[in-house]
């Protein structure tokens, strides 16, 4: 049986400063089978590949390209988090702007409910004295009905024409 060769046995040979835990023969197998192709696609990794031609550059140059390829990194870096902090700034501005606009909404809701409250006071006091005076109105004409029928049974009473006393108008 042939050793598998895998992620951890080619870190380990490419990184040789750091020993690996597995004795050189010993067999790794991957979850994955690795026919070549990369044994992560779903993941979106890349598996490492062997090159000896990359292991022949002296170590000045690794140094250097390493160093540059970290500054490289850290200005993506740097202009990723300006963009993202450009970007925040504007989302903000927005969302005060929107907090601005809906504040403004509301306080014209309220100054026109304010009014159509205070039209609808007007309203209600003004039917409220028309009732008030319907009330006395009312009671004004019950008192002249009845002053009329105390007058309307005096007459009765005092009529000649007994016989039409009963009659002409009852009496309630």
């Amino acid at each position: 049986m042939q050793p598998q060769t895998d992620v951890f046995s080619l870190h380990s040979y490419l990184n040789s400063s750091i020993p690996s835990p597995y004795p050189s023969n010993f067999p790794i197998s991957t979850p994955f089978p690795t026919n070549g192709q990369n044994p992560y696609p779903l993941y979106g990794f890349q598996s490492p590949t062997y090159n000896p031609q990359s292991m022949s550059l002296s170590s000045n140059n690794s140094t250097s390209d390493e160093a540059e390829e970290q500054q490289t990194d850290n200005n993506i870096i740097n202009e990723r988090k300006q963009r993202r902090m450009i970007s925040n700034r504007e989302s903000a501005r927005r969302s005060r702007m929107r907090k601005q606009r809906h504040l403004d909404e509301l306080w014209s809701q309220v100054m026109w409910l304010r009014i159509e409250n205070h039209q609808l006071l007007d309203k209600l006091n003004n039917l409220s004295e028309s009732h008030e005076k319907v009330l006395q109105e009312n009671a004004q004409l019950k008192e002249e009905t009845s002053e009329l029928k105390q007058v309307i049974s005096d007459m009765q009473i005092q009529s000649p024409f007994s016989c039409f006393r009963d009659d002409i108008i009852p009496i309630e």
